[in-house]
């Protein structure tokens, strides 16, 4: 079995760009998974309450190619930025906005990439069967926080429930599946780039 999976605090792109790390190489990776997450945020059909976004992929991958610190810092800029104004969310900006009825989904995300992150870095993202399981369980906190908060603006949880996690389940699902693929095709690509000795395999 890979010694790789018990190293704590690796991550896919600590071993990418092996020779980048420094607090400098950090704030670059933040400030770029921050940007990649408000570009899925525009990629949204417009829905009511919730928009249907690629921004639950985006945020699970940011934690899980980023790790615990980067990625929930990474999203607590974007949330920064969209505080401040900046056009970073599917259909709004500002405070008022993110006190709105998609807040909850919102303040989930550093979180949410914060678990991600844990969970790469003890090696849940190199086989499918266990990246799948991380980005549920990711998934499930976007979730929770997102139908809570709903909840207290409909005034019904079931409501909330359906419009504001069932209906959005199989795209969700498809999302799931990408970054499924995806990362553990990532670490296969980097076994066969650095050699297995490398991996300690």
């Amino acid at each position: 079995m890979s010694s790789l999976a018990t190293q704590p605090r690796t991550t896919l792109v600590d071993v990418l760009l092996p020779r980048s790390r420094s607090w400098l190489f950090d704030i670059v990776l933040v400030v770029v998974f921050s940007a990649f997450v408000a570009l899925s945020a525009r990629v949204a059909i417009p829905w009511w309450p919730v928009p249907m976004t690629l921004q639950p992929l985006a945020v699970l991958f940011t934690g899980a190619v980023l790790g615990s610190r980067r990625g929930a810092l990474a999203l607590l800029l974007y949330l920064a930025e969209g505080a401040v104004g900046l056009p970073v969310f599917a259909a709004g900006a500002g405070i008022a906005y993110m006190l709105g009825p998609t807040g909850g989904y919102l303040v989930s995300y550093p979180v949410a990439a914060g678990l991600v992150g844990w969970l790469a870095e003890r090696g849940w993202d190199r086989k499918l069967v266990w990246t799948a399981a991380a980005m549920t369980l990711g998934l499930l906190v976007i979730y929770a926080f997102g139908v809570v908060w709903l909840a207290g603006f409909l005034g019904d949880l079931w409501t909330a429930l359906v419009q504001g996690m069932l209906i959005f389940i199989p795209a969700d699902l498809v999302k799931i599946a990408i970054a499924t693929l995806a990362l553990p095709g990532g670490w296969a690509l980097a076994r066969r780039g650095g050699g297995r000795s490398q991996f300690g395999e």
